[in-house]
């Protein structure tokens, strides 16, 4: 959900070492931004924060670059590090622009709780629309691993027919992710819905 007005989020984002400023300077170069070889997971959407930030404290010898298009939002995110992450970056972009960021690196996306935009005449501003499932291609280093977590099932259910039409196979699938005994970290969008009882529907998807 956008913040609006959040004064001197600009600022706070500006100063923060985690956020790479001009990210089309690293494309297909951001293994020297995390000196190292680790494979790099890509969150477009990554909203307040929580996943990443958890992900990558959670698993050292990943880097996690976590997506935001919003001031107001990522602020928030940048507001919630209590220490350097060195596994960790922030990038402020719009996911249109997703190739001019990226080239051929990425291991695994996450997209959690991405905007269903339910009207039909705004399908292609989905996430996991043909018309990005094409951009992506282009971002992943080899194999292509998507993972998918979402409250919607109308938006699951599109999604799942829009992966499997673009060839990707499904390796993992819950209903009500809450219930199964697997490892998940939470997004706050996601732990204010569970809360309530609502199921998470999740998918992961390989190509």
């Amino acid at each position: 959900m956008r913040l609006k007005n959040v004064k001197g989020a600009d600022k706070k984002i500006e100063e923060c070492s985690l956020v790479i400023k001009n990210p089309e300077v690293y494309r297909g170069k951001y293994k020297e931004i995390f000196d190292n070889n680790n494979p790099i997971h890509l969150e477009i959407g990554m909203g307040k924060g929580n996943f990443i930030i958890n992900m990558a404290k959670t698993f050292k010898d990943i880097n996690f670059i976590g997506v935001e298009m919003y001031d107001s939002v990522m602020v928030r995110a940048v507001e919630k590090l209590e220490d350097n992450i060195s596994n960790l970056r922030f990038i402020k972009i719009d996911a249109v622009n997703i190739e001019e960021i990226f080239n051929k690196e990425i291991d695994v996306l996450y997209l959690n709780f991405s905007d269903p935009w339910p009207k039909s005449r705004h399908e292609d501003r989905r996430l996991t629309s043909l018309r990005f499932l094409k951009r992506y291609d282009n971002i992943f280093r080899k194999e292509k691993t998507i993972i998918q977590k979402t409250d919607n099932r109308h938006f699951f259910e599109y999604s799942l027919k829009s992966l499997t039409d673009y060839n990707y196979k499904i390796l993992e699938i819950s209903l009500d992710l809450h219930k199964d005994d697997v490892f998940n970290v939470e997004t706050e969008y996601e732990k204010k819905f569970s809360d309530k009882g609502y199921p998470i529907y999740m998918a992961k998807v390989i190509k």
